[in-house]
């Protein structure tokens, strides 16, 4: 069958394979189940190849009332992990056709104004970290097909939630710190309302209180190197028995604890042990270098993704938390170690 020189429509199709062109809409929209019978669709197919037709997919989807467009809401662009999330997200979206726009909230600015005059309108679904959902109350998000990050599964707004294990994580801290023998802790907690930093506290808490003749003291710190340096040199200049392990709920907060650390003349980890979480660039620059959690953030956006696509589908997404792992690098050793 010769192509002509202009592009050819979904009439052409329709008279190439002797079916009216509703038929052609049907098949090549892949709702002709129960309709067209499979001959026919097959003929429509063929029909369609051999003239090397392409579905004009701005008027299909206005017609359907998709935009094949997703909304991924986060704290900031500047991290190192959430620009993770979003490469994971839009590597997955890529391959089903969608595009992904970022909405970010960086702290001290506020939600960005609104970029759609109707989220409802613009938008497929919304895939959005628990740490940025005030932004996505302001648009109304929570008002689309809607997949939460870092949320809790028992009260979260979304159809579908997608964690990566951090109790875990925390308890692999614990675990490796209490080997080595650390009895007192201080914890170095984001001052920050969300999910998943009440999960490390929590977990931090329950791991080392079980073991007898500990104890955890907490202070808390903006996600800032200068606010954890802070922090931490307030903290260990108060009376009392210096804690020998200072476990940070993220790489940044443990940097600015090695400033607050080195200001006080203090060596890390002869005189304390610190971690941290995340294992972002930051963790490798350090001196010496940090253990952390290592977080895969790409296959946390991957995993989002996938999700938001079952939930558009009617499926139901994967379930499971995502693993970490406790990456064990220069930063931790026995108490007193030389």
């Amino acid at each position: 069958m010769a192509r002509s020189s202009t592009p050819p429509t979904s009439r052409d199709v329709a008279q190439a394979a002797g079916v009216s062109q509703a038929a052609v809409s049907l098949v090549l929209g892949d709702k002709w189940r129960g309709r067209v019978a499979e001959a026919t669709a097959e003929r429509v197919r063929r029909a369609a190849e051999e003239l090397g037709y392409r579905p004009n997919l701005a008027a299909r989807n206005l017609r359907l009332g998709r935009t094949r467009t997703v909304l991924l809401v986060v704290p900031a662009l500047t991290t190192e992990f959430f620009a993770g999330v979003y490469t994971g997200a839009a590597r997955v979206a890529a391959e089903h056709g969608f595009g992904v726009v970022l909405y970010p909230s960086p702290e001290g600015i506020g939600p960005a104004k609104n970029p759609f005059a109707s989220a409802r309108a613009a938008l497929d679904g919304v895939i959005a970290s628990s740490m940025a959902a005030d932004a996505l109350t302001a648009i109304r998000g929570d008002q689309l097909p809607l997949v939460m990050l870092d949320s809790d599964p028992d009260g979260s707004l979304g159809a579908a939630t997608v964690n990566l294990d951090i109790a875990d994580g925390v308890r692999q801290v614990a675990d490796h710190l209490l080997d080595l023998g650390h009895r007192r802790f201080l914890h170095l907690a984001a001052d920050v309302a969300s999910w998943t930093f009440d999960v490390r506290a929590r977990e931090l808490t329950a791991r080392v209180g079980a073991v007898p003749g500990t104890s955890v003291r907490t202070v808390r710190a903006p996600l800032s190197i200068e606010d954890a340096r802070a922090a931490t040199e307030a903290a260990l200049g108060a009376p009392g028995p210096r804690p020998t392990a200072l476990v940070c709920d993220d790489d940044k907060l443990a940097a600015g604890a090695y400033k607050g650390l080195r200001r006080l003349g203090l060596r890390v980890p002869d005189d304390l042990s610190v971690t941290g979480l995340d294992d972002l660039a930051l963790a490798t620059a350090i001196d010496p270098e940090l253990t952390t959690v290592r977080l895969d953030a790409e296959l946390f956006g991957e995993r989002g993704m996938h999700a938001l696509l079952a939930v558009l589908e009617g499926r139901t997404p994967q379930g499971g938390d995502i693993p970490v792992e406790l990456v064990v690098r220069g930063s931790t050793a026995p108490p007193g170690a030389p």
